[in-house]
């Protein structure tokens, strides 16, 4: 009888923001990487992994801050959750993803903070969408494209 390779699902939670400044912007996040082997444009919301001892608002604001070098903002509502799968590098993922709607309160920037130069993270740079309808169309992939329109509800 021949055994089945069993590969465990690789279980994380993440948390961001969808950013928005005084003029009704959409802070979001470009990058070209490469995805097997092929150049790929990603635009995404910023956000990462949630750290042990962290609270999903706590993550949510360092990840913006790190990701896109705006560090001042607050948190005008909480956008709920949800759980994404896909498959990354052969291995299947399930991301637990908690978003919040930001108001940018300091329009300066910073370097951004990357945790390491190579990391794919140090590829972002800021793009600001007019509005969030058309964040909405920018964004690369349908689970960040929901809680875009969450945020619709509240903006």
């Amino acid at each position: 009888m021949k055994k089945q390779s069993v590969h465990k699902v690789k279980k994380y939670s993440a948390a961001g923001g969808v950013v928005m400044n005084e003029a009704g912007q959409v802070l979001l996040l470009e990058r070209n990487v490469p995805r097997e082997d092929t150049p790929t444009h990603e635009v995404r919301l910023p956000k990462g992994h949630i750290e042990e001892g962290e609270s999903a608002e706590q993550a949510a604001m360092r990840e913006v801050c790190e990701e896109s070098g705006y560090c001042t903002v607050e948190i005008l509502a909480d956008l709920g959750e949800s759980v994404t799968e896909f498959e990354f590098r052969g291995r299947q993922t399930r991301r637990r993803e908690h978003y919040f709607l930001m108001r940018l309160t300091d329009p300066s920037r910073q370097p951004p903070q990357p945790k390491s130069p190579e990391a794919e993270e140090a590829l972002f740079r800021p793009l600001w969408a007019a509005d969030l309808a058309e964040a909405e169309a920018l964004l690369t992939f349908e689970s960040e494209k929901e809680f875009v329109r969450r945020a619709q509800g509240f903006a």
